[in-house]
Formats: structure tokens, sequence, C-alpha cells
């Protein structure tokens, strides 16, 4: 079963949201069988890299907040966080492009990279002083730690154009899926689930997706009168007869 999650690394629900589904998939009978896929989403696409501004500042400008408003609000969240064991910084963070982060991402996921650098980028983001925003060698150091070569990934975001078609196809398809926000997950291209929903509700849906998988259909060979072909099994391989 395979489960793509759409969200953006400056997305503190998304942040939440990823953690509450992994212990939905850690409790899950049939974990080792769940492919999970990162698909991108910007919540401020075409921002300039170099418009970096503090997270309280986004805030109130883009949805009118006094400034007390949005510390409580981020305080609120760091409350949330810390019920799912993560930490997180409610004070002095910064927000700006992750268009990069997003080319980056693809490039981890053809190097089977990917799972690790999300999660890199998110504690990097939420949880540690320096800025992943406007700097290059930071996002080439937390690559290197996911296990990507350094000068590959330096490569990449000395490109613009590197990824850039994919992490655009994503955010069409998540238009065409019907999602306005994130994050967004969609099991096996069949349900959805929006938002940091409680791991209850992802166990649920891992659950029902689980079950309403189709029975798979042998195709037999109409040359062979229905005989099976040779195959090996735990009692060993099957030896032609002369």
């Amino acid at each position: 079963m395979r489960v793509e999650i759409w969200s953006d690394i400056a997305c503190p629900w998304c942040y939440v949201g990823k953690a509450r589904f992994e212990k939905a998939l850690d409790a899950f009978p049939h974990r080792d069988e769940v492919e999970v896929v990162h698909r991108s989403f910007e919540l401020d696409p075409g921002r300039a890299k170099s418009d970096i501004q503090p997270v309280l500042t986004t805030l109130t400008k883009k949805y009118g907040m006094s400034e007390a408003q949005a510390q409580a609000a981020q305080d609120n969240l760091g409350t949330q966080a810390a019920a799912e064991g993560l930490k997180i910084r409610t004070r002095d963070r910064d927000q700006g492009s992750t268009f990069d982060m997003h080319r980056l991402l693809h490039f981890a996921k053809e190097q089977g990279r990917q799972g690790e650098l999300i999660g890199l980028l998110y504690k990097a983001n939420f949880a540690e002083e320096r800025t992943v925003f406007g700097d290059d060698e930071r996002l080439v150091e937390l690559a290197v730690t996911a296990g990507l070569d350094a000068d590959a990934a330096r490569k990449v975001l000395a490109d613009p154009k590197a990824y850039a078609d994919d992490v655009r196809a994503d955010e069409r398809e998540a238009a065409e899926l019907g999602a306005n926000g994130v994050p967004f997950f969609v099991l096996d291209r069949k349900y959805g689930v929006s938002g940091a929903q409680p791991a209850e509700v992802f166990a649920q849906a891992l659950t029902q997706a689980w079950g309403e998988r189709p029975p798979l259909k042998l195709i037999q060979d109409a040359s062979a009168d229905g005989a099976n072909a040779e195959v090996c099994g735990p009692d060993g391989c099957a030896v032609p007869q002369q």
C-alpha cells in the first residue's frame, strides 16, 4: 500500500501530523508493506529566497493577528507538539521560501533518502536555532546527514531549474485532488485524510484502506491447459520431469 503525504517544511501542523501518522504506522500490523512518499506543497509559492521574516511577523501580516495573538498560537502549537514528543521553538523562529528544500527532497527521493531528509529539515526548522532559510550550506549539511553526497546536493541547490518541474507537478496534483491545505494524506489513491489528525484516525484509515485492497488476480497461460508453471517455495524448487 502506498501513502502519499503532501506537506511543507514551514507548516507546523505538517510537523505534528507527521509524528501522529508515524505513531499509527508504527503500530500497524502491515507496516513493512506500506510505502510512504512525501509530496511537495508550498504554503507561500513564489516567495523570494531573500524574503525571510520572523514567524510572528508573517502571522500578523497574513492573518491580521495581533502580535499577542500570534504568540499565543505559537505557544499552543508548542504544547501540542510536546504531546507528540516533538521539540519546537515557539519564539524567535523565522520563515521563508521552502522551494529549494522541496527540490532537494525530490533529489533525495531518487537516492532513497527522502524520509531521512524531511525529518531532518523539520527538526532543523522547528527545533534548532540556526535558520534553514536562505542558507544553502545549511541545507547541504542536512543533506549529508541524511546520507546524500555534499557536492551533488550543492549542485542541485545551485541550479534553480533542478527538480523544479517535479515540485510544480506535485502542487498541481494536490490541487487536482482537492487539497487546499496541508498536511494532506492520500492512501492508495482511494482515501484522503486532511490535517494533523489524531493517531487513532490515521490508524483507522490505514486499516480501512488495507482491508479494501482488491484481491490479486492470477493470470494463467492459456496454452498451458491450466497447468501451473514451475516455482520455488519453502519446500524447495519444482524439478521438471522428463
